[in-house]
């Protein structure tokens, strides 16, 4: 009969919740914090289309953004203000100037792309990893393109960007990723905002 009690345990701490939730729902909801962050990687890697799946609109009118575009993205615990800038060569060298005010980076790749395109996305993950206004922020690498046939592993991927010598020490995610999969996505903006909570915390704290 030990089981039986616990049955009768959980389904009080049940009801409790519920009760919670009613009263909860009452008021105006908790304020959820906002995040601002910035969002980088070639063109092509499909940054754009990601985002808008993530609003819930249609990737199908997706342009490449040219300049940066910024999209509010709610999640349950907490709201990113995302500040997507454009991929392209003549755009990269201004990314810099749209650094300030971050509070965390995501950085998308295509993880099916050409050698070069690899090559160029891994420069510019270490610049940023690198950069003084970003150095110390979360980051969340997102190999994107998971679903195409010559898709790298996230092994593969996290081997070639050299990722352990050059962040350790650093907070970052490095997870897969395709529209096809929105939860798991979610999911790994779920770990970002944990990322990001945590460094809340130490701020307070100093």
């Amino acid at each position: 009969g030990g089981n039986y009690e616990f049955e009768e345990e959980d389904k009080e701490n049940d009801s409790d919740h519920q009760c919670f939730r009613a009263l909860c729902c009452k008021g105006p909801p908790p304020a959820r914090p906002e995040y601002d962050l910035v969002c980088i990687g070639l063109t092509g890697s499909g940054k754009t289309s990601l985002l808008s799946k993530l609003c819930s609109e249609s990737p199908d009118n997706v342009v490449s953004t040219t300049g940066f575009s910024i999209k509010a993205v709610p999640f349950q615990n907490a709201i990113l203000n995302i500040k997507e800038l454009g991929g392209a060569d003549n755009i990269r060298k201004y990314w810099s100037r749209y650094y300030q005010g971050s509070q965390g980076v995501i950085f998308v790749l295509d993880s099916a792309s050409s050698e070069d395109d690899l090559e160029t996305a891994r420069n510019e993950l270490h610049s940023a990893l690198q950069h003084p206004q970003l150095c110390t922020l979360p980051f969340l690498i997102l190999a994107n393109h998971q679903d195409k046939p010559a898709a790298r592993s996230v092994q593969e991927v996290k081997k070639y960007f050299e990722l352990e010598p050059l962040a350790r020490g650093k907070r970052w995610i490095l997870q897969p990723c395709s529209l096809d999969d929105m939860e798991a996505l979610k999911d790994s903006f779920s770990q970002l905002i944990n990322l990001l909570e945590e460094k809340d915390h130490e701020a307070v704290r100093m």
